[in-house]
C-alpha cells in the first residue's frame, strides 16, 4: 500500500480506549482510519496532507436521542448546521412529523435527510398518538404494521421513546405492546428507547422487563440510582446536568452506562449556543471529567445504538472527526465525515437549497372558517339542556408553572352574564384548541392562569404532540385575527395585541417546520419569545411551556381538541366543575 487518501499530521488525538490524548499522525484510507502513528514515522505517503499544528483531534460527536422537528428545520439544513457543532451522527425520533402525516411523514423525513452531510438515523415512533383518539386527534397514526414496516428502512436503528409509560406496565392492548412482543421473538437485541419520568421500584422493573432499557427524561438522584443499578442506559440532556447527578456518576465510575443527548433544541438556542457540543461543554464546566465527557459523547452512544463502526479514532473505523483548539470548548475548526471535510470555520458557507416535500405537506392546516360565536363562551355549551341557568360557575383552569412544563389544576369561580361565562373579569385567559387536520372540526375550550400571558394573544400549530392549532388570549377579536393569520401562513407561531400582529414565524411544512435558513428561523423565533415575555409570560422556556399545554401525557391538566384532559386519569373532564 503506497498511498493513503489523507494524512492529519501533528494532532493531539483522543484515544477512546485509554481515555487520554496522544500525539500522533493519523492516516485515512477510503473514508476510514487506517493508521494512528504515535511515532510520527512517516512510513506512508498521502494524496492530501493537513498539518494540525497541535490541534486536538476528537471523534465526531454522536447524539442518539433528539428530535429534528424541535429545531423547526428540515433535515438537510439541520445536518449542515450540526457539522459546525462537531456532530457527525444523530438518531432522530420523528414522532412530531408522524403525528401530522403518519408513515408518509416519517418516510419523507428519511428521504430529506439524504442531502445532509452528516449521518441521520431514525427511531421508530412508538407513541403516535401519544394517548388515544378519545383524548386527541392527530393527522397520522403509527400502528403495529407501520412499526414493523419501519424495521426494514435502512436508516432506522431503534424504537423511539415509548411515552405512554404508565399504560404499558398495566394490562393493555396497545400497538406498541404488540410490537414489543414481536421484537422479543424476532429481534431480541433491538434497541428500545424509553420515556419514564418518576417510575421507581416495581413499576420501573415492569418497564425494564419489556426490554425498554434507555431513558432520557429528567430525574432525581434516587431515580438515576435505581435506573443504573437495574441496567438502564442513562441519556443525559441539559436539564440533567446537576452536580449531584454528575458527582454520583463520577464517584462510581459509571461512564459506560450513560451518554449526553439534546432531546429538544429550539432554533434560537441552537443558533446561539450550539447542539450536543454545548451540552458536553456544560457537563465539563459542572465537574464531569473532560476525557470521560468526550467518551460519553462519542464512544458510549455509538455502542448504545450498535453503531460499532464509529465513535473512536482507530483503524477500520469511520473517519468522522473534528479538530478543535481546546477540548473543553468544542468549537470545531474543521469537521470531517468519512474522511471528507464538511465544515471549515474559515470558509464554509451553508447551502440553501431545501428539500421539496409533497404539495400537501405545505397545505396541512385544514379547518373550516370559525364564526364569532366560536370565540364566545355560552354556558349552554358546557351544561346539559335541563340545567337551570347558574349565576356563577366554577371552572377547571390550567395553571402554568414557571419552572417546568407540568401544569396544575386550579378551580376558579366565574360569573355568568346574559348566558355567557364572564371570564375576562377572572384574570384568566381563554384558550382554544382547533382540530386542524381536516378530520372532525373539534374545538376544545379551557382557561389559563398562573405563569402565562397577562395580556395579548398567542397562537401556534407547533403544539405537542398532535400539533392542532392552539390559541389563547384576553380578547376574542385578537384571537380570531390570530387564527386566521395562522391559516394564511400554513402554520407557525404569532403574537397579537389590540389588533396588531407583534411577531410571527411561519412554519409551512406540516405546520411545524420551515425550509428557511437557521439564522432567519432563529431571529423570528427570538421575536416570538421576546414578545411572549413582554406580554407577561414568565417561564425558563416559554416556547416549550406554550407548546406542551396540549400534551396529554404530561401532568396534570392539558387541553386538546377533545377538551380538558386529566392526565393522571387519562380522561376528558368537564370544564365546569360546579355551579350555583
Amino acid at each position: 500500500m503506497k498511498k493513503v487518501s489523507l494524512l492529519i499530521k501533528n494532532a493531539q488525538v483522543f484515544n477512546s480506549y485509554l481515555k487520554q490524548f496522544v500525539s500522533a499522525d493519523v492516516y485515512i484510507l477510503d473514508g476510514k482510519f487506517f493508521y494512528i502513528d504515535r511515532e510520527h514515522s512517516e512510513q506512508l505517503s498521502a494524496e492530501k496532507v493537513l498539518d494540525a499544528q497541535g490541534l486536538y483531534m476528537l471523534p465526531g460527536l454522536i447524539d442518539i436521542h433528539m428530535h429534528i422537528e424541535s429545531s423547526m428545520m428540515t433535515p438537510g439544513p439541520f445536518g449542515q448546521f450540526l457539522a459546525s457543532c462537531g456532530v457527525t451522527t444523530i438518531v432522530s425520533e420523528p414522532h412530531e412529523m408522524a403525528n401530522v402525516k403518519g408513515m408518509r411523514g416519517i418516510l419523507e423525513m428519511i428521504q430529506a435527510a439524504e442531502e445532509a452531510p452528516i449521518d441521520i438515523y431514525y427511531g421508530i415512533p412508538s407513541s403516535v398518538p401519544s394517548t388515544n383518539e378519545m383524548l386527541e386527534t392527530t393527522g397520522g397514526i403509527i400502528d403495529f404494521d407501520a412499526m414493523k414496516h419501519l424495521l426494514t428502512e435502512k436508516d432506522v436503528v431503534c424504537v423511539g421513546e415509548i411515552m405512554n409509560y404508565r399504560e404499558i406496565i398495566q394490562k393493555n392492548d396497545l400497538e406498541i405492546t404488540k410490537f414489543l412482543k414481536y421484537l422479543r421473538q424476532e429481534h431480541p437485541n433491538y434497541v428500545i428507547e424509553g420515556h419514564c419520568p418518576s417510575l421507581v421500584g416495581l413499576d420501573l422493573a415492569k418497564f425494564l422487563y419489556q426490554g425498554i432499557d434507555g431513558d432520557h427524561t429528567e430525574h432525581t438522584l434516587e431515580e438515576v440510582k435505581q435506573r443504573i443499578e437495574n441496567g438502564m442506559f442513562m441519556e443525559l440532556q441539559d436539564k440533567m446536568l446537576k452536580s449531584e447527578i454528575l458527582d454520583y456518576i463520577r464517584e462510581h465510575q459509571l461512564y459506560e452506562y450513560c451518554s449526553f443527548v439534546t432531546d429538544d433544541t429550539m432554533a434560537d438556542v441552537l443558533y446561539q449556543k450550539g447542539q450536543l457540543n454545548y451540552v458536553v461543554e456544560k457537563a465539563i464546566q459542572t465537574g464531569f471529567p473532560r476525557e470521560q465527557a468526550l467518551y460519553c459523547a462519542t464512544y458510549t452512544p455509538s455502542r448504545r445504538m450498535h453503531l460499532y463502526d464509529r465513535g473512536v479514532i482507530a483503524p477500520g473505523k469511520l473517519a468522522d472527526f473534528i479538530l478543535v483548539k481546546n477540548p473543553s470548548h468544542l468549537c470545531p475548526e474543521i469537521t470531517y465525515k468519512n474522511g471528507v471535510e464538511i465544515f471549515n470555520r474559515k470558509h464554509t458557507h451553508f447551502i440553501t437549497n431545501p428539500y421539496s416535500f409533497p404539495k400537501d405537506f405545505y397545505e396541512s392546516i385544514q379547518f373550516s372558517p370559525l364564526l364569532k360565536e366560536d370565540f364566545r363562551m355560552p354556558v349552554s355549551r358546557f351544561l346539559s339542556k335541563d340545567t337551570k341557568m347558574p349565576s356563577t360557575v366554577t371552572v377547571r383552569a390550567i395553571e402554568v408553572q414557571s419552572d417546568c412544563t407540568q401544569t396544575k389544576e386550579a378551580m376558579i369561580d366565574m360569573p355568568v352574564k346574559d348566558g355567557y361565562i364572564d371570564w375576562k373579569s377572572s384574570g384568566c385567559l381563554l384558550a382554544m384548541v382547533i382540530e386542524r387536520h381536516g378530520k372532525n372540526g373539534n374545538i376544545g375550550y379551557g382557561f389559563l392562569t398562573g405563569s402565562c400571558l397577562k395580556r395579548g394573544t398567542v397562537a401556534t400549530t407547533y403544539f405537542h404532540d398532535h400539533h392542532n392549532l392552539f390559541v389563547t388570549g384576553d380578547d376574542e377579536d385578537d384571537m380570531e385575527l390570530a387564527v386566521n393569520r395562522i391559516k394564511q401562513l400554513h402554520g407557525g407561531y404569532l403574537t397579537v395585541q389590540k389588533g396588531k400582529i407583534l411577531s410571527e414565524l411561519a412554519l409551512p411544512v406540516c405546520g411545524i417546520l420551515s425550509d428557511q435558513p437557521l439564522d432567519i428561523i432563529s431571529a423570528k423565533l427570538c421575536q416570538v419569545r421576546e414578545s411572549l415575555q413582554k406580554l407577561g409570560y414568565r417561564h425558563n422556556n416559554t416556547i416549550m411551556s406554550l407548546g406542551t399545554l396540549g400534551l396529554p401525557v404530561s401532568p396534570a391538566l392539558k387541553l386538546t381538541d377533545h377538551g380538558l384532559v386529566d392526565v393522571k386519569k387519562g380522561a376528558i373532564v368537564d370544564l365546569i366543575a360546579g355551579y350555583h
